[in-house]
């Protein structure tokens, strides 16, 4: 899978332009998506995560730089946006 990006996270058209899914052979195409992560027993919610996406089965891609920023992002290295309150349900 493609590893560049371009400045500031902004993942080019181009980067996943030609590229097919693993599982289904679909279409990637570049999107903007939101991941959550537990860290040390809190979740954490990533917003604007450039990924390719494939149109047929919603499978994710994401670059190498990408994912290293994710990691650093989670690990406190970078200071968060803001805060939320997420409402807990148990089945």
């Amino acid at each position: 899978m493609p590893a560049a990006m371009g400045q500031k996270g902004k993942l080019p058209t181009a980067v996943w332009k030609g590229e097919r899914c693993e599982y289904c052979q679909g279409v990637i195409v570049p999107k903007k998506v939101s991941l959550s992560r537990k860290v040390k027993g809190k979740y954490v919610l990533l917003e604007n995560v450039p990924a390719g996406v494939c149109k047929q089965c919603g499978t994710r891609y994401y670059a190498a730089n990408v994912l290293k920023t994710v990691e650093e992002t989670v690990r406190g290295r970078r200071k968060a946006k803001r805060e939320v309150r997420v409402p807990v349900y148990s089945l």
